[in-house]
């Protein structure tokens, strides 16, 4: 994999990784999980949930399959593809709700900023009528959903990503701690993908993260060992981004490998699938940077039923 293609794919795997124990936010049962075998690629199991503090939302989805999170970071790389790399918001808006509207492509848990959005747009009498802000006052971690495809696929500096980036956010988020979330993300992995250390990417996105996230995020940083489940005890497990965002820089400063990283951000517990996506990006990408062995294990390469299309998606872009 190249570094840009790392970036997008580890993303999706890493989302379909975390899948079957998303929402588990009891710290003691994932322990206990862990112990009789991987967590990473497990069917969801309503029975690991049970008697402790729980959402389970994925009935009828198995292994290998994508949460909501990655099925829409999976829309944004199609989007982009099927118009030659080049965001474009109505156009974008309308396969969004073909996919999580009513009748969509999506079969499965829908949340808080979908619903309304698809409310929302579906109040439209066309979609030239779509407004360019259609996103909700919402600060959780499914802002960050699109960032991966946009910055692999990106052809101009930063300052043209980061106006892509923010008019793709406000489809589905319409908040200052999301937008501010969305530009340290983008930035970080921007500046690993053109050749700095995580270390460096993430110091820099930290100190434009903004008054809400920016102290967070360095007290994250600072902790100077891997501790996923002490990481998310400190900043918390739920799905707004002052709780996630740190948790996901601190797991991907201190992981070793890509794999690691994955297998700490699900025993951080809670909103795993949300932490999933840039933080499968960043770590993957660093590694086909700096050309660590297999930047995203093959073996789990080839357990996401999603991947081959995300593939051709890449191969038509020249990703």
């Amino acid at each position: 994999l190249n570094p840009g293609q790392a970036a997008v794919l580890g993303a999706l795997v890493a989302d379909a990784a975390s899948l079957g124990l998303h929402w588990l936010y009891d710290a003691g049962r994932l322990r206990d999980l862990q112990l009789s075998g991987p967590l990473a690629f497990r069917s969801p199991n309503e029975a690991s949930y049970a008697g402790v503090a729980a959402y389970f939302a994925h009935a009828g989805k198995k292994a290998g399959d994508l949460s909501p999170y990655g099925e829409s970071c999976r829309l944004m790389l199609a989007h982009l593809a099927r118009r030659g790399g080049v965001f474009q918001r109505q156009a974008y808006q309308q396969e969004w709700l073909a996919c999580f509207g009513p009748g969509g492509t999506w079969v499965g848990y829908a949340d808080r900023p979908t619903r309304r959005t698809v409310v929302r747009l579906l109040s439209c009498a066309t979609p030239d009528d779509y407004p360019a802000v259609s996103g909700v006052d919402d600060d959780q971690l499914p802002a960050l959903e699109c960032i991966p495809g946009l910055v692999a696929c990106h052809r101009g500096g930063f300052d043209s990503l980061l106006q892509v980036v923010q008019q793709a956010v406000a489809v589905t988020h319409d908040d200052p701690v999301a937008r501010d979330a969305a530009y340290a993300c983008a930035l970080a992995l921007h500046q690993v993908l053109s050749g700095r250390s995580l270390v460096q990417a993430l110091g820099a996105a930290a100190e434009v993260a903004g008054p809400v996230l920016r102290p967070l995020l360095v007290e994250a940083l600072a902790m100077s060992v891997l501790d996923p489940q002490a990481a998310s005890a400190r900043f918390g497990m739920p799905c707004h981004l002052p709780q996630g965002l740190p948790v996901l820089f601190h797991i991907a400063l201190r992981a070793g490998s890509y794999q690691e990283a994955v297998e700490a951000n699900i025993l951080a517990g809670g909103d795993s699938c949300g932490r999933s996506l840039m933080l499968g990006a960043l770590c993957a990408a660093e590694a086909a940077v700096r050309g660590v062995g297999n930047a995203v294990p093959q073996d789990w390469l080839q357990r996401v039923f999603a991947l081959p299309g995300a593939r051709a998606d890449m191969d038509r872009l020249g990703c």
